[in-house]
C-alpha cells in the first residue's frame, strides 16, 4: 500500500492558503451586508478583538467619553476608556428597558467636552435594543465619533453605520448571522482613522492595531495579508454571508423578529409566573427573549430542568446577579424557528409545573402559532 493511499484526508485540513484576493471579497461581501462605504476590517478573533481595538485605538488621555450602559457590555467598554486614560461619563439605565436619544441629548448637554459615544446596539444578555438611528443623529449634530456595537444585532434588525453616522461599528458572526465566533468585523469612518493616527497611546505592532491594517492592508491596496488569517473562520464567515444572502437579509430579520414576538406572547400565555424582562416590547431585541421567573423560583435550577429533558434548548440563566431571576431564550441565527421557540415554552412549562406552578401549555402553543402567522 503506497505511503499516499494511508494518508488521513479531512474537509477541514490540508486546505489551499486563502489569497489576499479571497480575503478581500469576504470584507467587500461584509461591507454590503452593512450597506456601508466605509473600510471594513476582518479581524482574525471573537469580536471582544475589534471592541477593545476600536478604543484602545481612539481613546486617550485627551478624550472624554459618553458610555451608555444598558447591560454587562457597556460595563466593560466603560472599564477600557478608563483603562486608556479618558474621562468617562456613564449614563446607566435599568436593564429592563432602552436609552433614549433624549437622554442622551442631555448628557451631551450637560457635558460639552465629550467627543466619544460607546453604546451596545442589542444587549443579547439583557435582551434589549437601542434606538441607534435616532441616537446617531443625536451624536452626529453634537460632533462626538459614535463607537457601536452590534455584535448581537447584526442579522437580526438592521445595522446601517453609514445612514446612523457611525464610526466604529463592531459585528460578529456567532449570533444572528448564525456564523463562526472566532473572526469579526469593524467598518471605519475617516473620522475614526484620523483619530487614531493622531492618537499617540493607539496600539501599533499589535493584535490590538487596527491602524497596522490601515496602513499595511488598506492603504496598501488589500495585497498582502498581515498574517496566516484564521483559514476556516474566514470560509465560514463567506458560506454564513452567502446563507444570508440565498434567505436575504430581510427574510432573516423578519425571522428573528417573529421569534421575540412569538417568544414573548408565548410566555405570557404560558402564565406560570414568566413575565417579560423588558418591559415594553419596542425595547426587546430580537435576537433573545430574557423573562423573569416568579417570585420564590430559581432561574438556575428551573433552567436545568429544562435542560435536562432537551438539552440543546437555547435555553440559559441570566449571568451573575440575574442568574437567579432571569431566563434567556436565545433565539438567534438557525434557533430562529418557530419549532424551537415551542420546544422552549413546552421545556419551561414542565418545569415550571414540576415546581408547583400552573402553566397553560396549550395556550402558549397557540399564542406563539397566532403571533408567527
Amino acid at each position: 500500500m503506497s505511503e499516499e493511499s494511508n494518508a488521513v484526508t479531512h474537509p477541514f485540513l490540508d486546505l489551499a492558503p486563502l489569497s489576499a484576493a479571497h480575503f478581500a471579497s469576504i470584507e467587500d461581501r461584509v461591507a454590503r451586508l452593512l450597506s456601508t462605504e466605509q473600510d471594513v476590517v476582518i479581524t482574525q478573533g471573537e469580536a471582544l478583538l475589534p471592541l477593545e481595538g476600536a478604543i484602545r485605538g481612539t481613546a486617550g488621555p485627551g478624550t472624554t467619553a459618553l458610555n451608555v450602559i444598558t447591560g454587562p457590555y457597556g460595563q466593560t467598554f466603560g472599564d477600557w476608556l478608563r483603562d486608556c486614560g479618558a474621562t468617562v461619563i456613564d449614563l446607566a439605565v435599568p436593564f429592563h428597558t432602552a436609552v433614549t436619544a433624549a437622554q442622551v441629548r442631555d448628557a451631551l448637554a450637560e457635558h460639552p467636552s465629550i467627543d466619544f459615544v460607546s453604546l451596545v446596539h442589542a444587549e443579547a444578555a439583557t435582551g434589549n435594543t437601542n434606538p441607534v438611528a435616532e441616537i446617531g443623529e443625536v451624536v452626529r449634530e453634537h460632533g462626538a465619533l459614535f463607537y457601536l456595537d452590534a455584535v448581537a444585532s447584526i442579522g437580526a434588525e438592521p445595522v446601517l453605520p453609514d445612514a446612523w453616522g457611525v464610526d466604529l461599528c463592531v459585528i460578529g458572526a456567532q449570533k444572528a448571522m448564525g456564523g463562526p465566533a472566532g473572526v469579526s468585523a469593524v467598518s471605519v469612518s475617516e473620522r475614526a482613522w484620523a483619530r487614531m493616527a493622531a492618537n499617540p497611546g493607539a496600539p501599533r505592532r499589535s493584535y490590538l492595531s487596527l491602524l497596522d491594517w490601515k496602513e499595511r492592508w488598506v492603504d496598501g491596496g488589500r495585497k498582502a495579508l498581515l498574517h496566516a488569517p484564521g483559514q476556516l473562520e474566514m470560509l465560514a464567515l463567506e458560506a454564513c454571508v452567502e446563507r444570508i444572502d440565498g434567505e436575504g437579509l430581510d427574510a432573516v430579520m423578519a425571522r428573528h423578529a417573529s421569534a421575540a414576538a412569538a417568544t414573548r406572547a408565548g410566555a405570557v400565555a404560558l402564565g406560570g409566573g414568566l413575565e417579560p424582562y423588558v418591559y415594553r416590547a419596542q425595547d426587546a431585541a430580537p435576537v433573545a427573549t430574557t423573562l423573569r421567573v416568579p417570585a420564590g423560583a430559581d432561574a438556575s435550577v428551573l433552567v436545568g430542568r429544562a435542560l435536562a429533558a432537551d438539552p440543546v434548548l437555547p435555553l440559559v440563566a441570566g449571568g451573575g446577579a440575574l442568574a437567579k431571576e432571569m431566563i434567556r431564550v436565545n433565539h438567534y441565527g438557525p434557533d430562529a424557528t418557530r419549532g424551537v421557540v415551542h420546544s422552549c415554552l413546552a421545556a419551561l412549562g414542565a418545569a415550571l409545573a414540576e415546581a408547583g406552578h400552573p402553566v397553560d401549555l396549550e395556550g402558549a402553543r397557540r399564542a406563539v402559532t397566532e403571533v408567527w402567522g
